[in-house]
């Protein structure tokens, strides 16, 4: 079964989901070794679906109940007429519990074993990992590590059994190696780990069943993340009557664009209109203005040489504002921010420049009203630390910023963390390698800058504009052709008024 509605958008730690586990076997006297059966099946059941024509498997095990359900899994393939060859990392006599039951059941039903390294999985149709399980905490080792590393080399689809082995399951950073599946099977507990840093590089489509235990183990279970979707942002954007006018649907002001960026100021500002924005202003290099007002003429472009003398009235006029895009760090950008800072609306938006100049000034707390939506590389400037430990543990940084800035944070990436002091991150499960390109994340800020002019709270607007984000990336990419920053326009806007109807 799929998970319980209940429970399907909560990620947990490792650790949450032994819990689970611990629930499902000692509360409601699930024996164990059956959980472990259903698991084999669920995932056996998976790899025909995907691989129809799979007649030889490669099935990798290690010594603990991961390697039990891949034990679990080559038994139901010798039964069903297919070929498996078990690897098994660990003396079987060292084996035990449902494990071990796992493998006096397959050699009763006449399998044999291999050992590891005489396994040839170039030679199999699909691969079976079960090495490692949601347990490990520190970079694999040997033999593990040599066998992650053999899987990855035969070129075959892998099934990886709860886990791709080597992926954290609580931060989904790679400890040393980690194989690279074709698709996850994962069970009882979405494991956070699956769904953000190096994992969708690793895990390829996650599948998830509950195995058939009962949906109160979810009960009185805090999640430490969860997934959003679309009957989640249905239920948080705002809806608008019929007779709402464009004074009373948001006036959001964009400060961006120093010179030779004005693309920048532009897709701000137009995904704010696209995003329901009732009014948008662009504050801008002078030598900006006219080509903006030209090429987007909903766009009210202003020129502005003089940030200290010229800003005050736009930001006055605005509900929430947008600053960085393309903002550069020379002295008209760092005057331009001062003024959003000192006299602009409460609620706003800061990327980019904006965002690497708060670093190197200090890093000043903002106001609650703000919403920061840093790249990694950002996260770790404003961290005072790299890019490379901010991916290491995503949920760990989003947490940081948020406390450190006080602010609502938007860490950027594939699985997308918005973060909040004293709340628990939610998570854009959207990996999508098209959206890897320039203009994208201004696109990001005008979207979720609309929602907050429109009288969005920060938690939510940064919530519902990365969802709208993220899936009109995926559309973009559906209707064909190279993407580029401007084609998340269409799709944006439709999907915003899609799901202020609920029909996304």
């Amino acid at each position: 079964m799929l998970l319980p509605v209940a429970a399907c958008n909560r990620l947990y730690t490792a650790a949450g989901v032994r819990e689970l586990d611990r629930r499902a076997i000692e509360d409601h006297g699930i024996d164990g070794y059956a959980l472990m059966r259903t698991a084999g099946a669920t995932a056996f059941r998976l790899l025909r679906l995907r691989w129809p024509g799979a007649r030889k498997l490669a099935v990798f095990c290690g010594g603990g109940n991961n390697g039990g359900d891949g034990l679990v899994i080559a038994r139901l393939a010798q039964e069903a007429g297919l070929q498996a060859a078990v690897g098994l990392a660990t003396p079987a006599e060292r084996l035990s519990g449902s494990a071990a039951r796992a493998l006096a059941d397959y050699r009763d039903a006449g399998g044999g074993l291999l050992a590891p390294d005489e396994v040839d999985g170039a030679a199999a149709d699909v691969i079976v990992d079960a090495l490692l399980g949601t347990g490990l905490a520190s970079a694999v080792r040997e033999p593990y590590a040599g066998l992650i590393e053999r899987i990855n080399a035969a070129g075959r689809p892998v099934l990886a059994v709860d886990i791709p082995s080597g992926l954290s399951a609580d931060t989904g950073a790679v400890l040393g190696t980690a194989v690279r599946a074709s698709a996850t099977m994962t069970f009882i507990g979405r494991k956070r780990g699956l769904y953000t840093g190096a994992a969708p590089a690793c895990t390829g489509p996650v599948f998830a069943d509950d195995l058939q235990t009962p949906p109160q183990i979810h009960q009185d279970m805090e999640a430490v993340s969860e997934s959003l979707d679309a009957a989640a942002v249905c239920a948080l954007l705002p809806r608008r009557a019929p007779t709402v006018h464009k004074g009373a649907a948001g006036h959001l002001v964009v400060v961006a664009g120093n010179t030779g960026m004005a693309g920048a100021a532009r897709l701000a500002g137009e995904a704010a209109l696209r995003t329901g924005a009732g009014l948008v202003t662009v504050a801008t290099r002078s030598g900006h203005a006219a080509a903006l007002a030209g090429g987007r003429p909903e766009l009210m472009a202003r020129g502005v040489d003089d940030p200290e003398a010229e800003l005050a009235p736009l930001l006055a006029a605005a509900d929430a504002f947008v600053v960085g895009p393309g903002l550069g760090r020379d002295e008209w950008a760092r005057m331009a921010l001062e003024q959003v800072l000192a006299k602009g609306p409460s609620a706003g938006v800061l990327d980019a420049d904006a965002l690497n100049t708060i670093a190197a000034d200090g890093g000043a707390a903002l106001g609650p009203g703000c919403v920061v939506t840093p790249h990694p590389g950002e996260a770790g400037r404003m961290l005072g630390t790299s890019a490379a430990a901010v991916e290491a543990d995503r949920f760990d940084a989003v947490w940081r910023l948020a406390e450190r800035y006080g602010a609502t944070v938007v860490l950027k990436g594939a699985g997308t963390l918005i973060g909040e002091a004293q709340r628990a991150p939610a998570l854009i499960d959207e990996a999508n390698a098209a959206m890897a390109t320039g203009g994208t994340g201004d696109v990001l800020a005008g979207t979720i800058g609309a929602l907050l002019a429109q009288g969005m709270a920060p938690s939510a607007a940064a919530r519902a504009g990365a969802w709208l984000h993220a899936r009109a990336g995926r559309l973009a990419v559906a209707e064909g052709g190279g993407l580029i920053a401007s084609d998340l326009m269409g799709p944006l806007g439709r999907l915003r008024w899609d799901v202020h109807v609920g029909h996304a």
